[in-house]
């Protein structure tokens, strides 16, 4: 979220923010709601101030003085009652305007429309060469017994998974190794509730334009996060932290649950796009500081690099463009591993600033070192994501006998296994 006072005194930069990421929002409408509100709260303050006006004099007043005043201060009253709810009706249309205006984007951040206009920053890690015909990740997961999809969608519908055997140890043995490479990071390893109110979800920005992605339990008024930010950016809310807590480093592990509404045709097959999933989050609190928030991007997507490359995975970093990042970030990457039977990269890794834009909405603040109080930044990245990871790295670790091969720094997660899997024909 801005500041209005901001958006009054910037309408033409945030025009040009709704323009470059592709946001319909009218910010002339929304400044006129802003002054309507405005107008309505001085109109009702200044009635209410004439009417406590003549309200202390009725006990002074003569017996036939008294009537008229009553008579007054209850035509002020019902005044002040009819203009509640044009007030009331303003200032909530007014917030579901400010909700969805975008966050200032960097002007580092190229421009573009959508993921097409992504600008790729830097590769790393030589592709995979076959001598034999390699498989895809459903034909090496089904050739193994590793993971069971038609029995599972009769029991838990479409887009459902289930891993088995070994294909469970190394979902496993990757969310560990991410956890402790966070911890010598100094991250906080929290594990979260697969639960969260909708204020939450406000919070991070994931609503209200991506309502229809979360699952709603209407019993409990509670829906299914899509990731751990949404309830680790809300565990400050409302209060006030000390400059000398700061930056506050959280590694965030959950499942995760996402409807993909929309998505439906795309990318269906096998671990893809799935609705329910695995994840360790980085999500970073620090201080109000453009120079702070870029170095603590820098050291997320370092973070993510480091265990990408600890799976001995090709990948590649691309900036995300303008129309590509999303209404609250500020700056935005992507790493996307080498998937060969696709002969592309895909994202594993979603890399977001955000300056204030979530703090305003949660009121996370702290006060500095000269006493004002401020609000937060906030960072998120992702640190692994099951199963999603699984695609590139059973397909780039295939080996010719239907094996594959397990990367060192993952083997003492593994009981120092090197290969996982039965030789075909064995």
């Amino acid at each position: 979220m801005l500041d209005i006072k901001f958006i009054r005194e910037n309408s033409d930069i945030v025009k040009t923010a709704c323009n470059h990421k592709n946001i319909n929002l009218d910010i002339d409408q929304l400044l006129s709601l802003d002054k309507e509100v405005s107008t309505l709260k001085t109109e009702e303050q200044n009635l209410l101030t004439q009417k406590n006006a003549i309200t202390a004099k009725i006990p002074k007043a003569s017996a036939e003085e008294r009537p008229a005043l009553i008579a007054e201060s209850k035509a002020l009253d019902e005044k002040v009652k009819g203009l509640k709810p044009q007030a009331e009706k303003a200032e909530e249309e007014l917030k579901a305007m400010m909700w969805i205006t975008p966050q200032i984007p960097s002007p580092k951040a190229p421009l573009g429309k959508d993921d097409s206009d992504n600008v790729e920053i830097k590769k790393h890690g030589v592709l995979p060469k076959f001598d034999f015909k390699p498989l895809d990740h459903v034909q090496l997961l089904e050739q193994q017994n590793w993971a069971d999809f038609e029995r599972i969608a009769k029991v838990s519908g479409s887009r459902s998974y289930s891993l088995r055997n070994e294909m469970v140890l190394v979902e496993m043995a990757m969310h560990r190794m991410a956890m402790d490479k966070l911890m010598a990071k100094g991250f906080n390893l929290v594990s979260v509730p697969a639960f969260a109110r909708e204020e939450a979800l406000y919070g991070t920005g994931h609503f209200p334009a991506g309502r229809d992605q979360a699952y709603f339990i209407p019993e409990q008024n509670l829906y299914l996060a899509g990731t751990a930010e949404v309830q680790i950016n809300s565990l400050h809310a409302n209060e006030i932290l000390k400059e000398s807590e700061l930056p506050i480093l959280y590694a965030g592990y959950s499942p995760c649950f996402r409807s993909e509404a929309g998505s439906y045709g795309r990318d269906v097959r096998g671990l893809i796009r799935v609705h329910q999933f695995m994840k360790v989050e980085q999500f970073i609190i620090c201080k109000n500081d453009p120079a702070e928030s870029e170095k603590w991007h820098q050291i997320l997507l370092e973070t993510s690099e480091e265990i990408v490359q600890d799976l001995e995975l090709p990948y590649r970093i691309v900036e995300c463009c303008t129309g590509d990042m999303g209404t609250g970030k500020v700056r935005m990457y992507d790493v996307e591993a080498w998937v060969p039977s696709e002969q592309k990269y895909r994202e594993t890794h979603s890399c977001s600033a955000l300056h204030d834009w979530q703090a305003r909405r949660t009121q996370t603040r702290y006060r500095d070192a000269d006493n004002k109080v401020q609000y937060v930044h906030t960072l998120n990245n992702t640190a692994i994501a099951t199963p999603r990871i699984l695609v590139p790295f059973l397909e780039c670790h295939q080996q010719k006998d239907g094996t594959v091969k397990i990367p060192a720094k993952l083997q003492p997660y593994m009981d120092g296994k090197k290969v996982i899997g039965k030789p075909v024909g064995a």
